[in-house]
């Protein structure tokens, strides 16, 4: 039985990379989108008084705002530089000590250069939380074992759990004086990125289901993974109503015949071989298009002997007889 259920995460993250290869312009317009957007979210959530528009000003305009803490420019310029480096390293190689250092002493060393990119020396504390953080000496340890948890685990486990227990595992050790939380969740998206998925935005109205859920995390991490599991599935959704993509299930109802059923036929089966053991409402979801569209293309591809339904009638599904075909 599976412990969690990324069904709706699985089928998005589908649809979206059914619309790759994108466009050079497409890819760097997103990637600036998402460059303000996590910035400012993710400040946001530690206290930072830059509005989304006031960051973009910030990092795209070099500009500072009349009235707004230096601090809070310097979170907002760091973070982006930041977020670009974590592009450098969602590469096929594992992650290590040197990059999480760097990643940090880019975010923070107009901040505090001191400190900038090197475990911390003292006791630091979570303010709201009872949680006890390790002694300074043991983070250098903590940090190794760290990375070889990363290392092992990457790929081993569904990407939005991994990406949840790396934030959740990385923010329990503290290992900075400051930019924890803001790390973790660069670094959570960071593993997305590697497994090929969406970031995901954590808006700062979510902010107490998000440290409620992470301070239980200790104790059982599921809450906390089905809140990061959620905030993908939102900005999955969110990506694809930018790209002009529906993402109701009863798209295609009036669908007509011809060359556009052949398209979808063969949509269909790819799916099937990609996703096997999914039912005909689960299918339509993940091709976006209606149930009754996916009933005809199943008929299809049962008559040439492409697929074929296994188990029960409530929980079995469809398979592919062949992995190709058209």
């Amino acid at each position: 039985m599976r412990k969690y259920d990324f069904t709706e995460c699985d089928i998005y993250a589908a649809r979206i990379a059914a619309l790759r290869p994108l466009p050079k312009e497409t890819l760097k317009s997103l990637r600036e989108y998402y460059r303000i957007g996590l910035t400012y979210t993710s400040n946001a959530l530690e206290g930072n008084s830059l509005t989304e528009s006031e960051t973009k000003v910030v990092v795209e305009d070099g500009l500072t705002i009349g009235g707004k803490p230096l601090k809070d420019v310097y979170e907002a310029t760091g973070h982006a530089k930041a977020y670009d480096f974590l592009y450098e390293i969602a590469k096929d190689r594992p992650v290590t000590e040197v990059d999480i250092l760097e990643l940090h002493r880019l975010f923070y060393s107009q901040i505090d250069k001191e400190n900038a990119g090197v475990w911390r020396k003292v006791r630091v504390f979570i303010s709201g939380s009872r949680r006890v953080l390790p002694a300074p000496e043991k983070v250098p340890a903590l940090m190794e074992s760290f990375g070889e948890w990363m290392a092992a685990n990457e790929g081993k486990m569904h990407p939005v759990e991994f990406a949840a227990l790396v934030h959740q595992k990385f923010v329990y050790i503290h290992p900075f004086v400051d930019g924890n939380g803001r790390m973790a969740r660069l670094l959570m998206n960071l593993a997305l990125m590697r497994a090929g998925w969406t970031v995901a935005i954590i808006p700062p109205i979510c902010r107490y289901e998000y440290i409620a859920t992470l301070e239980k995390a200790g104790r059982s991490p599921q809450d906390f993974v089905l809140f990061v599991r959620d905030r993908v599935s939102e900005t999955q959704k969110e990506l694809l109503r930018l790209m002009g993509e529906s993402i109701a299930i009863d798209e295609g109802v009036n669908e007509g015949k011809g060359e556009g059923v052949n398209e979808g036929v063969k949509t269909l089966f790819k799916a099937v071989v990609d996703f096997p053991g999914r039912r005909a409402n689960e299918l339509a979801v993940l091709i976006g298009k209606s149930v009754q569209s996916v009933e005809r293309y199943v008929k299809t591809l049962k008559d040439a002997g492409k697929i074929e339904f296994r188990g029960a009638p409530k929980n079995g599904g469809y398979y592919a007889l062949e992995k190709g075909g058209e």
